[in-house]
């Protein structure tokens, strides 16, 4: 009982102990006058209108990043399962995910821009960096069924919808929710970097207003909120993959 408080008190103890190396190196200014202290930051939310940008900003970027991490979900279920079902395509999926992982985002921002649009770049950003991770996720779940299983099935005649319907989902579904974990994250990421090629809101678009214009405190409201946004999506998902477990063990 003991044992198990402390580890729970020890991601409380992380937090304070990195609130206050933040408030000191920016009392001291151990990195420069663009490091303010966390307590100047918290207080440049009370100038007028200033919380209201933040927020609606950060809302922005959450149903942004919320858009890009169905999408980019829906499209890498669909490519892991296409794989198993026609498995000659498998390879080819494969190379096209790492290919599309590895193109950088400056590359394709202009493409985007003129298909999607600058209010559409920042989901399919968000999809990208998602898609990518689900798919790497759910490839390996789709291949996680025992082989005890995998021969009832042969010996039952099962078609390769049903196989994957019936038992390599439902194996697969650890893994689905590990990759939620890390691919929400990456879509306020994803959401927050596409924001930047001239999206009309977003914390994306503060960041880069508040560099331009050296306002230190905005940015760092803004980076702050992204960084809380991308937190709370890690730890809900997380919560979600404790409970499955807890459900399915």
């Amino acid at each position: 009982m003991r044992g198990s408080a402390l580890r729970r008190l020890y991601p409380v103890l992380g937090v304070i102990a990195l609130v206050v190396l933040v408030e000191v190196v920016g009392r001291f200014e151990l990195a420069g006058k663009s490091w303010p202290p966390l307590t100047e930051v918290l207080a440049s939310l009370g100038q007028p209108g200033r919380l209201d940008l933040v927020l609606r900003s950060l809302g922005a970027t959450a149903v942004a990043a919320a858009a890009g991490l169905v999408l980019g979900t829906v499209l890498a279920t669909a490519g892991a399962a296409l794989g198993l079902l026609v498995p000659v395509a498998r390879p080819g999926m494969d190379r096209l995910a790492a290919i599309l992982n590895a193109v950088p985002l400056i590359a394709l921002a202009p493409l985007l821009i003129m298909t999607v649009g600058r209010e559409g770049t920042p989901t399919v950003i968000a999809a990208l960096g998602v898609g990518f991770v689900m798919f790497v996720a759910l490839s390996s779940g789709l291949l996680a069924a025992s082989r005890t299983h995998q021969d009832v099935f042969t010996v039952l005649g099962a078609a390769r919808l049903t196989r994957l319907r019936r038992l390599q989902f439902p194996a697969a579904l650890p893994y689905f929710l590990d990759g939620l974990a890390l691919a929400g994250p990456t879509a306020v990421l994803g959401a927050t970097i596409g924001e930047w090629f001239g999206a009309p809101s977003g914390l994306g678009v503060l960041i880069v207003s508040a560099m331009q214009n050296f306002q230190i405190p905005l940015l760092w409201s803004a980076a702050l909120s992204a960084t809380l946004l991308s937190l709370l999506a890690y730890v809900l998902f997380s919560r979600v993959q404790v409970l499955a477990a807890r459900r399915f063990a």
